[in-house]
Protein backbone atom coordinates (compact mmCIF):
# COMPACT_ATOMS: atom_id res chain seq x y z
CA UNK A 1 0.00 0.00 0.00
CA UNK A 2 2.77 2.43 0.50
CA UNK A 3 4.59 1.85 -2.52
CA UNK A 4 0.84 2.06 -4.20
CA UNK A 5 0.41 5.32 -2.69
CA UNK A 6 3.98 6.79 -3.58
CA UNK A 7 3.44 6.05 -6.82
CA UNK A 8 -0.14 7.58 -7.09
CA UNK A 9 1.58 10.63 -5.14
CA UNK A 10 3.93 10.68 -7.96
CA UNK A 11 2.08 10.00 -11.09
CA UNK A 12 -0.61 13.08 -10.01
CA UNK A 13 2.19 15.63 -8.45
CA UNK A 14 4.85 15.27 -9.71
CA UNK A 15 4.79 18.99 -10.83
CA UNK A 16 2.36 21.58 -8.57
CA UNK A 17 0.73 24.47 -10.23
CA UNK A 18 0.16 27.14 -8.16
CA UNK A 19 -2.76 28.92 -9.53
CA UNK A 20 -3.86 32.40 -9.10
CA UNK A 21 -5.76 35.01 -11.10
CA UNK A 22 -3.39 35.67 -13.27
CA UNK A 23 -0.19 33.60 -13.55
CA UNK A 24 0.34 29.88 -13.16
CA UNK A 25 3.71 28.71 -11.79
CA UNK A 26 5.29 25.65 -12.00
CA UNK A 27 7.10 24.31 -8.87
CA UNK A 28 9.04 21.33 -9.00
CA UNK A 29 8.26 19.29 -5.72
CA UNK A 30 10.22 15.54 -7.28
CA UNK A 31 10.73 13.36 -9.87
CA UNK A 32 11.54 9.90 -10.18
CA UNK A 33 14.56 8.30 -10.53
CA UNK A 34 13.87 4.64 -10.77
CA UNK A 35 10.68 2.62 -11.28
CA UNK A 36 11.41 -0.91 -9.19
CA UNK A 37 8.39 -2.96 -9.91
CA UNK A 38 5.44 -1.45 -8.15
CA UNK A 39 7.67 1.12 -6.45
CA UNK A 40 9.37 4.08 -7.28
CA UNK A 41 13.11 5.43 -6.10
CA UNK A 42 12.52 9.08 -5.46
CA UNK A 43 15.34 11.73 -6.91
CA UNK A 44 14.84 12.91 -3.17
CA UNK A 45 15.87 9.87 -1.65
CA UNK A 46 19.20 9.83 -3.77
CA UNK A 47 19.82 13.65 -2.69
CA UNK A 48 19.30 12.46 0.90
CA UNK A 49 21.84 9.12 0.96
CA UNK A 50 24.25 11.11 -1.23
CA UNK A 51 24.64 14.06 1.19
CA UNK A 52 24.76 11.82 3.92
CA UNK A 53 27.23 9.92 2.48
CA UNK A 54 29.71 12.79 1.98
CA UNK A 55 28.97 14.47 5.04
CA UNK A 56 30.01 10.94 6.88
CA UNK A 57 33.18 10.79 4.30
CA UNK A 58 33.92 14.71 5.63
CA UNK A 59 33.81 13.55 9.22
CA UNK A 60 35.96 10.80 8.18
CA UNK A 61 38.42 12.47 6.37
CA UNK A 62 37.74 9.88 3.89
CA UNK A 63 37.99 10.12 -0.35
CA UNK A 64 35.10 9.71 -2.34
CA UNK A 65 35.02 8.50 -5.90
CA UNK A 66 33.68 10.72 -8.55
CA UNK A 67 29.73 11.87 -8.25
CA UNK A 68 28.67 9.70 -11.15
CA UNK A 69 30.34 6.27 -9.67
CA UNK A 70 29.07 7.74 -6.18
CA UNK A 71 25.17 8.38 -7.97
CA UNK A 72 25.35 4.26 -9.82
CA UNK A 73 26.23 2.65 -6.44
CA UNK A 74 23.22 4.85 -4.16
CA UNK A 75 20.64 3.74 -6.74
CA UNK A 76 21.89 0.40 -6.40
CA UNK A 77 21.59 0.68 -2.96
CA UNK A 78 18.24 2.24 -3.08
CA UNK A 79 16.77 -0.14 -5.84
CA UNK A 80 17.99 -2.89 -3.81
CA UNK A 81 15.72 -1.71 -0.76
CA UNK A 82 12.64 -0.77 -2.69
CA UNK A 83 13.01 -4.90 -3.62
CA UNK A 84 13.79 -6.12 -0.63
CA UNK A 85 10.69 -3.57 0.98
CA UNK A 86 7.97 -4.94 -1.60
CA UNK A 87 8.90 -8.30 -0.57
CA UNK A 88 8.94 -7.83 3.33
CA UNK A 89 5.23 -6.18 2.62
CA UNK A 90 4.21 -9.52 0.16
CA UNK A 91 5.51 -11.91 3.53
CA UNK A 92 3.55 -9.40 5.76
CA UNK A 93 6.93 -8.11 7.61
CA UNK A 94 6.17 -5.21 9.64
CA UNK A 95 8.06 -3.21 11.96
CA UNK A 96 5.53 -1.50 14.58
CA UNK A 97 6.00 1.71 16.08
CA UNK A 98 6.81 0.22 19.61
CA UNK A 99 9.40 -2.17 18.22
CA UNK A 100 11.18 0.87 16.20
CA UNK A 101 11.10 3.01 19.39
CA UNK A 102 12.91 0.34 21.27
CA UNK A 103 15.70 -0.37 18.34
CA UNK A 104 16.27 3.42 18.48
CA UNK A 105 16.65 3.53 22.30
CA UNK A 106 18.95 0.96 22.05
CA UNK A 107 21.01 2.87 19.37
CA UNK A 108 21.38 6.40 21.80
CA UNK A 109 22.34 3.69 24.70
CA UNK A 110 24.98 2.15 22.96
CA UNK A 111 26.17 6.18 22.25
CA UNK A 112 25.66 6.98 25.78
CA UNK A 113 22.46 9.37 25.21
CA UNK A 114 19.38 9.61 26.37
CA UNK A 115 16.91 9.56 23.79
CA UNK A 116 15.78 13.62 23.46
CA UNK A 117 19.98 13.79 22.97
CA UNK A 118 19.89 11.52 20.55
CA UNK A 119 17.12 13.02 18.61
CA UNK A 120 18.76 16.17 19.18
CA UNK A 121 22.04 15.04 17.91
CA UNK A 122 20.62 13.66 14.93
CA UNK A 123 18.73 17.01 14.18
CA UNK A 124 21.47 18.59 15.02
CA UNK A 125 23.03 17.07 12.28
CA UNK A 126 20.99 18.38 9.72
CA UNK A 127 19.09 15.16 9.54
CA UNK A 128 14.91 15.26 9.66
CA UNK A 129 14.42 12.74 12.57
CA UNK A 130 11.11 11.58 10.77
CA UNK A 131 12.72 10.40 7.79
CA UNK A 132 15.49 9.25 10.30
CA UNK A 133 13.52 6.85 11.73
CA UNK A 134 11.64 5.74 8.79
CA UNK A 135 14.93 4.63 7.58
CA UNK A 136 16.08 2.83 10.31
CA UNK A 137 12.37 1.18 9.83
CA UNK A 138 13.22 0.21 6.38
CA UNK A 139 17.04 -1.23 7.75
CA UNK A 140 14.97 -3.72 9.97
CA UNK A 141 12.57 -4.72 7.64
CA UNK A 142 15.07 -5.42 5.43
CA UNK A 143 17.66 -7.36 7.66
CA UNK A 144 14.63 -9.59 8.71
CA UNK A 145 13.53 -9.91 5.01
CA UNK A 146 16.95 -10.88 3.51
CA UNK A 147 17.70 -13.42 6.18
CA UNK A 148 14.70 -15.43 6.17
CA UNK A 149 14.56 -15.38 2.01
CA UNK A 150 18.69 -16.61 2.42
CA UNK A 151 18.23 -18.49 5.20
CA UNK A 152 16.27 -21.71 3.56
CA UNK A 153 18.97 -21.56 0.35
CA UNK A 154 21.61 -22.35 3.63
CA UNK A 155 22.39 -26.12 4.65
CA UNK A 156 25.19 -26.89 6.89
CA UNK A 157 25.81 -30.67 7.28
CA UNK A 158 27.15 -31.99 10.25
CA UNK A 159 30.45 -33.53 8.53
CA UNK A 160 30.87 -29.97 7.65
CA UNK A 161 30.66 -28.60 11.49
CA UNK A 162 32.81 -31.62 12.37
CA UNK A 163 35.18 -30.80 9.56
CA UNK A 164 35.55 -27.25 10.69
CA UNK A 165 36.37 -28.00 13.96
CA UNK A 166 39.11 -30.56 13.49
CA UNK A 167 40.70 -27.50 11.44
CA UNK A 168 40.17 -25.31 13.79
CA UNK A 169 42.20 -27.16 16.28
CA UNK A 170 45.08 -28.67 13.78
CA UNK A 171 45.37 -24.72 12.88
CA UNK A 172 48.60 -23.43 14.61
CA UNK A 173 47.84 -19.62 13.62
CA UNK A 174 43.80 -19.81 14.39
CA UNK A 175 44.25 -17.28 16.72
CA UNK A 176 45.42 -14.35 14.07
CA UNK A 177 42.38 -12.50 12.58
CA UNK A 178 42.96 -10.63 9.41
CA UNK A 179 40.65 -7.06 8.43
CA UNK A 180 40.26 -7.19 4.74
CA UNK A 181 39.29 -5.08 2.22
CA UNK A 182 36.80 -6.35 -1.08
CA UNK A 183 36.10 -5.38 -4.11
CA UNK A 184 34.05 -7.15 -6.62
CA UNK A 185 34.28 -6.43 -10.38
CA UNK A 186 31.32 -8.79 -11.43
CA UNK A 187 30.63 -10.34 -14.65
CA UNK A 188 26.88 -11.16 -16.30
CA UNK A 189 25.34 -14.65 -14.74
CA UNK A 190 25.37 -16.34 -18.65
CA UNK A 191 28.83 -14.14 -19.59
CA UNK A 192 30.28 -15.06 -22.55
CA UNK A 193 33.66 -15.34 -23.08
CA UNK A 194 34.36 -11.98 -24.07
CA UNK A 195 32.33 -10.71 -20.45
CA UNK A 196 35.32 -12.23 -18.66
CA UNK A 197 37.95 -11.02 -20.56
CA UNK A 198 36.68 -7.64 -20.58
CA UNK A 199 35.91 -8.15 -16.97
CA UNK A 200 38.87 -9.50 -15.58
CA UNK A 201 41.04 -6.84 -17.29
CA UNK A 202 38.84 -4.41 -15.18
CA UNK A 203 39.97 -6.32 -12.55
CA UNK A 204 43.68 -6.15 -13.33
CA UNK A 205 43.36 -2.43 -13.86
CA UNK A 206 42.36 -2.14 -10.04
CA UNK A 207 44.87 -3.88 -8.56
CA UNK A 208 47.23 -1.81 -10.76
CA UNK A 209 45.62 1.38 -9.28
CA UNK A 210 46.03 -0.04 -6.11
CA UNK A 211 49.58 -1.19 -6.20
CA UNK A 212 49.85 2.23 -7.40
CA UNK A 213 48.91 3.96 -4.47
CA UNK A 214 45.41 4.69 -4.81
CA UNK A 215 42.81 4.83 -1.48
CA UNK A 216 41.45 1.40 -1.44
CA UNK A 217 38.20 2.86 0.12
CA UNK A 218 37.74 5.28 -2.95
CA UNK A 219 38.50 2.65 -5.59
CA UNK A 220 35.97 0.10 -3.60
CA UNK A 221 33.23 2.59 -4.08
CA UNK A 222 33.88 3.57 -7.13
CA UNK A 223 34.56 0.09 -9.04
CA UNK A 224 33.35 -2.67 -6.39
CA UNK A 225 29.77 -4.70 -7.23
CA UNK A 226 30.35 -6.19 -3.58
CA UNK A 227 27.57 -5.42 -0.93
CA UNK A 228 29.67 -3.55 1.03
CA UNK A 229 30.59 -0.88 -1.42
CA UNK A 230 29.31 1.62 -0.06
CA UNK A 231 31.03 0.83 3.00
CA UNK A 232 34.66 1.05 1.50
CA UNK A 233 34.53 -3.00 0.84
CA UNK A 234 35.06 -3.23 4.40
CA UNK A 235 34.68 -6.64 5.44
CA UNK A 236 35.31 -6.34 8.73
CA UNK A 237 37.88 -8.52 10.81
CA UNK A 238 37.88 -12.22 10.16
CA UNK A 239 39.35 -15.98 10.72
CA UNK A 240 40.93 -17.58 8.14
CA UNK A 241 38.06 -19.94 9.23
CA UNK A 242 35.76 -17.83 8.32
CA UNK A 243 36.97 -16.70 5.01
CA UNK A 244 35.92 -18.53 1.63
CA UNK A 245 38.48 -21.04 0.72
CA UNK A 246 39.71 -19.20 -2.21
CA UNK A 247 40.24 -16.54 0.11
CA UNK A 248 42.05 -18.30 2.98
CA UNK A 249 44.48 -20.06 0.78
CA UNK A 250 45.74 -16.79 -0.33
CA UNK A 251 45.49 -14.89 2.79
CA UNK A 252 46.81 -17.25 5.41
CA UNK A 253 50.15 -16.16 6.41
CA UNK A 254 50.28 -12.72 4.52
CA UNK A 255 51.83 -9.36 5.78
CA UNK A 256 49.62 -6.24 6.59
CA UNK A 257 49.14 -4.69 3.01
CA UNK A 258 49.35 -7.50 0.74
CA UNK A 259 47.15 -7.23 -2.40
CA UNK A 260 45.73 -10.69 -4.00
CA UNK A 261 43.91 -11.24 -6.91
CA UNK A 262 41.95 -11.38 -9.32
CA UNK A 263 40.00 -14.36 -7.48
CA UNK A 264 37.55 -15.81 -9.88
CA UNK A 265 34.54 -16.54 -8.11
CA UNK A 266 30.85 -17.53 -9.38
CA UNK A 267 29.73 -13.52 -9.01
CA UNK A 268 33.00 -12.09 -10.74
CA UNK A 269 36.70 -11.37 -9.93
CA UNK A 270 37.83 -10.54 -6.45
CA UNK A 271 40.54 -8.31 -5.02
CA UNK A 272 41.05 -8.48 -1.44
CA UNK A 273 43.62 -6.28 0.81
CA UNK A 274 44.90 -7.24 3.94
CA UNK A 275 43.90 -4.16 6.66
CA UNK A 276 45.28 -5.15 9.60
CA UNK A 277 46.38 -8.17 11.34
CA UNK A 278 45.49 -8.69 15.05
CA UNK A 279 45.89 -11.66 17.55
CA UNK A 280 43.38 -13.20 19.72
CA UNK A 281 43.33 -13.48 23.39
CA UNK A 282 42.13 -16.58 25.49
CA UNK A 283 38.50 -15.89 26.28
CA UNK A 284 37.15 -16.20 29.75
CA UNK A 285 33.30 -16.04 30.95
CA UNK A 286 32.46 -16.06 34.62
CA UNK A 287 29.74 -18.96 35.48
CA UNK A 288 27.66 -19.12 38.13
CA UNK A 289 25.80 -21.99 40.39
CA UNK A 290 22.64 -20.88 41.63
CA UNK A 291 19.35 -22.85 43.07
CA UNK A 292 15.85 -21.09 43.01
CA UNK A 293 12.22 -21.52 43.87
CA UNK A 294 9.76 -20.53 41.35
CA UNK A 295 6.16 -19.68 42.19
CA UNK A 296 3.98 -18.39 39.13
CA UNK A 297 1.12 -16.24 39.51
CA UNK A 298 -2.39 -17.67 38.79
CA UNK A 299 -5.99 -16.54 38.69
CA UNK A 300 -5.96 -18.15 41.97
CA UNK A 301 -2.72 -17.23 43.34
CA UNK A 302 -2.11 -13.38 43.15
CA UNK A 303 1.23 -11.77 42.11
CA UNK A 304 0.94 -10.09 45.60
CA UNK A 305 0.42 -13.39 47.48
CA UNK A 306 2.91 -15.29 45.43
CA UNK A 307 5.91 -12.67 46.74
CA UNK A 308 4.53 -12.54 50.08
CA UNK A 309 4.66 -16.85 49.90
CA UNK A 310 8.21 -16.68 48.60
CA UNK A 311 9.39 -14.25 51.56
CA UNK A 312 7.92 -16.71 53.72
CA UNK A 313 10.02 -19.59 52.34
CA UNK A 314 13.10 -17.07 52.59
CA UNK A 315 12.13 -16.21 56.23
CA UNK A 316 12.19 -20.36 56.82
CA UNK A 317 15.54 -20.65 55.28
CA UNK A 318 17.36 -17.58 57.39
CA UNK A 319 15.48 -19.45 60.78
CA UNK A 320 17.17 -22.33 59.89
CA UNK A 321 13.44 -23.90 59.84
CA UNK A 322 14.01 -25.67 56.95
CA UNK A 323 17.06 -25.93 53.87
CA UNK A 324 15.93 -23.84 50.55
CA UNK A 325 16.74 -27.61 48.73
CA UNK A 326 13.95 -29.35 50.74
CA UNK A 327 11.49 -26.17 49.99
CA UNK A 328 12.21 -26.17 46.77
CA UNK A 329 11.03 -29.81 46.06
CA UNK A 330 8.13 -28.77 47.68
CA UNK A 331 7.26 -25.58 46.49
CA UNK A 332 9.21 -24.53 43.15
CA UNK A 333 7.54 -25.09 40.25
CA UNK A 334 9.41 -26.08 36.96
CA UNK A 335 11.83 -28.84 36.18
CA UNK A 336 14.50 -28.00 38.54
CA UNK A 337 12.17 -28.92 41.80
CA UNK A 338 13.65 -32.22 41.55
CA UNK A 339 16.69 -31.29 42.17
CA UNK A 340 16.12 -29.02 44.97
CA UNK A 341 16.28 -25.83 42.72
CA UNK A 342 19.40 -26.53 41.64
CA UNK A 343 20.10 -24.80 38.23
CA UNK A 344 24.06 -26.30 37.98
CA UNK A 345 26.75 -23.96 36.70
CA UNK A 346 25.56 -21.86 33.75
CA UNK A 347 26.68 -17.65 32.09
CA UNK A 348 24.58 -15.63 33.65
CA UNK A 349 23.57 -14.60 30.33
CA UNK A 350 21.92 -17.23 29.37
CA UNK A 351 18.88 -16.49 32.13
CA UNK A 352 15.98 -14.21 32.18
CA UNK A 353 17.53 -10.13 32.26
CA UNK A 354 16.03 -10.09 35.36
CA UNK A 355 17.40 -13.43 36.91
CA UNK A 356 20.51 -12.03 35.43
CA UNK A 357 20.60 -8.69 36.89
CA UNK A 358 19.63 -10.45 40.55
CA UNK A 359 22.74 -12.66 40.33
CA UNK A 360 24.70 -10.10 39.41
CA UNK A 361 24.21 -8.17 43.05
CA UNK A 362 24.67 -11.33 44.74
CA UNK A 363 28.30 -12.35 46.82
CA UNK A 364 28.42 -16.37 46.97
CA UNK A 365 25.92 -18.23 50.30
CA UNK A 366 23.67 -15.18 49.82
CA UNK A 367 19.83 -15.33 49.06
CA UNK A 368 18.17 -13.28 46.88
CA UNK A 369 14.76 -11.47 48.33
CA UNK A 370 11.71 -12.53 46.01
CA UNK A 371 11.76 -10.86 42.70
CA UNK A 372 9.64 -11.23 39.40
CA UNK A 373 10.80 -12.28 35.65
CA UNK A 374 8.92 -13.00 32.76
CA UNK A 375 8.70 -16.60 34.41
CA UNK A 376 6.86 -15.57 37.47
CA UNK A 377 8.55 -14.83 40.99
CA UNK A 378 12.03 -16.00 42.58
CA UNK A 379 13.93 -16.57 45.10
CA UNK A 380 17.48 -17.23 44.56
CA UNK A 381 20.38 -18.89 46.47
CA UNK A 382 23.94 -18.14 44.94
CA UNK A 383 26.47 -20.86 45.49
CA UNK A 384 29.15 -20.99 43.90
CA UNK A 385 30.96 -18.20 41.41
CA UNK A 386 34.26 -19.26 38.72
CA UNK A 387 36.07 -18.11 36.08
CA UNK A 388 36.38 -20.65 32.91
CA UNK A 389 38.53 -20.65 29.63
CA UNK A 390 35.49 -21.16 27.38
CA UNK A 391 38.41 -20.63 24.16
CA UNK A 392 36.86 -23.98 22.80
CA UNK A 393 33.78 -24.14 23.99
CA UNK A 394 33.28 -20.94 21.99
CA UNK A 395 35.06 -22.35 18.97
CA UNK A 396 32.53 -24.96 19.03
CA UNK A 397 29.65 -22.62 19.71
CA UNK A 398 31.15 -20.63 16.49
CA UNK A 399 31.71 -23.14 14.50
CA UNK A 400 28.01 -23.06 12.97
CA UNK A 401 27.75 -19.54 13.18
CA UNK A 402 31.49 -19.61 10.72
CA UNK A 403 29.53 -21.56 8.27
CA UNK A 404 26.35 -20.33 8.00
CA UNK A 405 28.01 -16.53 7.77
CA UNK A 406 30.30 -17.75 5.14
CA UNK A 407 27.37 -19.23 3.05
CA UNK A 408 24.97 -16.44 3.70
CA UNK A 409 26.94 -14.09 2.15
CA UNK A 410 27.36 -15.60 -0.89
CA UNK A 411 23.47 -16.65 -0.86
CA UNK A 412 22.57 -13.40 -0.02
CA UNK A 413 24.23 -11.83 -2.93
CA UNK A 414 23.18 -14.34 -5.43
CA UNK A 415 19.38 -13.66 -3.91
CA UNK A 416 19.43 -10.16 -4.86
CA UNK A 417 20.98 -10.46 -8.13
CA UNK A 418 18.20 -13.46 -9.16
CA UNK A 419 15.56 -10.65 -7.88
CA UNK A 420 17.02 -7.87 -9.89
CA UNK A 421 17.20 -10.18 -12.54
CA UNK A 422 13.43 -10.92 -12.48
CA UNK A 423 12.17 -7.28 -11.72
CA UNK A 424 11.17 -4.84 -13.65
CA UNK A 425 13.51 -1.57 -12.83
CA UNK A 426 13.90 1.35 -15.15
CA UNK A 427 16.41 4.11 -14.21
CA UNK A 428 15.72 7.82 -15.39
CA UNK A 429 18.91 9.12 -16.49
CA UNK A 430 19.94 12.66 -14.41
CA UNK A 431 18.75 16.04 -15.93
CA UNK A 432 22.29 17.27 -16.82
Amino acid sequence: MKNLVKTLIIACSICAVVNTPVQAKEVMLDKVAAIVNSGVVLESEVQDLLKNIKKQSAKSNQALPSDNALRTQVMDKLINDSLIVQIGERMGVQVSDAQLDQTIANMASKNKLTLPQFRQAIVSDGEDYEKYRENVRTELISGEVRRNSVRRRIYISPQEVSNLLDLMKEQTNNDVEYHLGHILIEFPSDASQADMIASKKRANKVIELLESGSNFTKVAIASSGGANALKGGDLGWKNINEMPTLFSELIDGKDKGTIVGPIRTGLGFSIVKVLDIRGRKVIEVEEVKASHILIKPSIILSEAKAEAQLQDLLDQINASEATFADLAKEFSEGPTSVRGGDLGWSDPSNYDPAFKEALATMKVGEYHKPFRSSFGWHIIQLNDRRMTDATSQMNENRVYQILHNRKFGVESARWIKETRDEAYIEIFEQDK
